[in-house]
C-alpha cells in the first residue's frame, strides 16, 4: 500500500509515503492488524456511553467545540466533527447526517475504539499515539476500508498537568485536510484547554464559599458512571509530590501520601499494614505510624472527592484511581512508544527513598528503556537518548547509530556523543 502524499500537502509524487505514515503502518503491522478488516469495536452500551460522556471533562467543553467547528459541519458540509477520549474512544460524532450514516460502514460511530492499536493509522488514533496534530489522507490510512476518507485531528491536554485528555477530529473528503483545517482544529483545541483552565479556577474560587457544590456532578451520576468515567489520575512522574486530578479539579499530596497511594496503585489486590509499612520504611513493625498517616490521608481525600480514599483490611485503592506511571506502561504495552515517551515526565517520585518506591521507579524506567530500545522507531529512540535517562546510556546511543541511515545528517552528532561516552576518564 502506497500513498502519493509528501509532507507538503500540495505536492504529489506517486509512490511516496510520508515517514510519519510509514511509521504508523509499521506499528499497525506489529499489532497484527488486518488492513482489509475493520476492527473498531463498540465499547459502550448506550446508557454507559451517556454516563461516561457526562462525567468526561470535555463534556462541558462541547458548546465551545460546537460553536467553533460543528455549526459549520451542517447537513450539506460533507464534514463530521468527532471528539474522543485519551484512549481513542469516540464520544461524540456530529455534523453532516448523510455522511454520518455512511461513516457507520467503517464503524466511525460514537462509542467505538479508534485508537491506533485497534484501527491502525487514522488522524484521531495517530494524533494520540504521537501527541501532536496530524492529517491523514485517503490511502494513508492503514485500513483499506477507510481509503475514501480523509481526516485532521489534534490532541487536547489538561491545562495544568499537560496530560492528554482527548482528541478533536474532522473527518470527510479532501476538504477535511484542506490547509486551513489544521489551524482551525488547533485553535479549537487551544480554546478548549483555555476554557477548561478558566472554568477550573472559577470553580476553585466558588468552592471557598460553597464546598458542597464541587461534588454535585459526581454524586448525581449512576454507580456505573462513577466506576467507568470518574477516574482519578495521580501524577507522580518527575515530581516529588503527587497531583491528583479528577474531572476538572486537582489536589496536591505530600511525598509520604504520594508514596502510600503509589504503592497501593501498584498492588491492586491490596497490602497488609505490615507489608505496606515494610515497603514505606523498610520495617514491618511501623504499623502505628502508618495508621496515623492513613487517617490524615483519608480525611484529606474524603474532603476532596468521596470515594477515592484508600480502603482497609487490606489497604487498597478503589478502582477509579490510577497513576500516570501506569498509563505510560499501558502505552508501551500497546506499542504507542512516542506517546509513552511524551507522557513520561521523569523518574517516579525521584527523591523518595522508600524501598517499595525505589523498586517501582526502577521497574518503570527499565520497562521504558527496554521497550524503546527493542521496538521504537529511530526518531523516538533518539528523543529518548536525549533525555536525562538516556543521555549517558551507551547501549541506547549505539542502537541509534545502528538504526540511522548511512547518509543521515544526524550521524555526526551521534558518533560524537558515542565517542564522548567511551573516552577514557581523565
Amino acid at each position: 500500500m502506497t500513498s502519493p502524499w509528501l509532507a507538503d500537502p500540495d505536492v504529489v509524487v506517486p509512490g511516496t509515503v510520508r515517514a510519519v505514515v510509514r511509521d504508523s503502518w509499521s506499528r499497525a503491522e506489529q499489532s497484527k492488524l488486518d488492513p482489509d478488516r475493520m476492527l473498531s469495536p463498540l465499547l459502550f452500551e448506550s446508557s454507559e456511553l451517556n454516563d461516561y460522556r457526562q462525567a468526561h471533562p470535555l463534556a462541558q467543553m462541547m458548546p465551545v467545540i460546537r460553536k467553533l467547528l460543528v455549526r459549520d459541519a451542517d447537513n450539506d458540509s460533507g464534514m463530521l466533527v468527532a471528539v474522543g477520549d485519551a484512549m481513542g474512544r469516540l464520544l461524540w460524532v456530529e455534523g453532516d447526517q448523510g455522511l454520518k450514516s455512511k461513516a457507520e460502514s467503517m464503524m466511525f460511530v460514537e462509542g467505538s475504539d479508534w485508537s491506533e492499536s485497534v484501527a491502525g493509522t487514522s488522524a484521531p488514533g495517530t494524533a494520540l499515539a504521537l501527541d501532536h496534530a496530524i492529517q491523514i489522507r485517503r490511502d494513508e490510512h492503514f485500513n483499506r476500508l477507510v481509503h475514501a476518507w480523509s481526516c485532521t485531528a489534534v490532541p487536547v491536554h489538561d491545562p495544568e498537568t499537560k496530560a492528554i485528555i482527548g482528541v478533536i477530529d474532522i473527518t470527510g473528503g479532501d476538504q477535511a485536510v484542506d490547509r486551513h483545517t489544521m489551524p482551525l482544529v488547533e485553535a479549537t483545541a487551544h480554546a478548549v484547554e483555555t476554557e477548561l483552565l478558566v472554568s477550573r479556577l472559577r470553580n476553585r474560587d466558588s468552592s471557598k464559599s460553597s464546598p458542597v457544590s464541587k461534588f454535585v456532578l459526581f454524586n448525581n451520576l449512576p454507580s456505573s458512571a462513577k466506576n467507568k468515567a470518574a477516574r482519578a489520575t495521580m501524577h507522580i512522574l518527575g515530581r516529588d509530590t503527587a497531583l491528583v486530578t479528577i474531572e476538572d479539579r486537582s489536589i496536591e499530596l505530600t511525598q509520604r501520601h504520594a508514596e502510600i497511594m503509589t504503592l497501593l496503585a501498584w498492588n491492586r489486590s491490596g497490602l497488609s499494614a505490615e507489608r505496606l509499612s515494610e515497603l514505606l520504611w523498610g520495617d514491618p513493625s511501623f504499623t502505628s505510624r502508618l495508621r496515623a498517616e492513613m487517617v490524615r490521608l483519608r480525611k484529606l481525600l474524603d474532603k476532596f472527592h468521596p470515594g477515592i480514599a484508600p480502603e482497609s483490611k487490606p489497604y487498597r485503592l478503589p478502582e477509579q484511581v490510577e497513576i500516570d506511571a501506569q498509563q505510560v506502561v499501558a502505552l508501551l504495552d500497546r506499542g504507542a512508544h512516542r506517546a509513552a515517551l511524551s507522557a513520561f515526565r521523569g523518574a517516579l517520585l525521584p527523591d523518595s527513598v522508600s524501598p517499595g518506591i525505589e523498586v517501582i521507579r526502577e521497574e518503570v524506567c527499565l520497562h521504558l528503556r527496554e521497550s524503546l530500545l527493542n521496538d521504537a522507531s529511530v526518531e523516538v529512540l533518539m528523543d529518548y537518548a536525549n533525555t536525562e535517562q538516556g543521555l549517558e546510556d551507551l547501549d541506547v546511543w549505539h542502537q541509534v547509530l545502528k538504526m540511522l541511515p548511512t547518509k543521515s545528517p544526524k550521524r555526526s552528532h551521534v558518533v560524537a556523543h558515542v565517542e564522548k561516552l567511551t573516552a577514557p576518564v581523565g
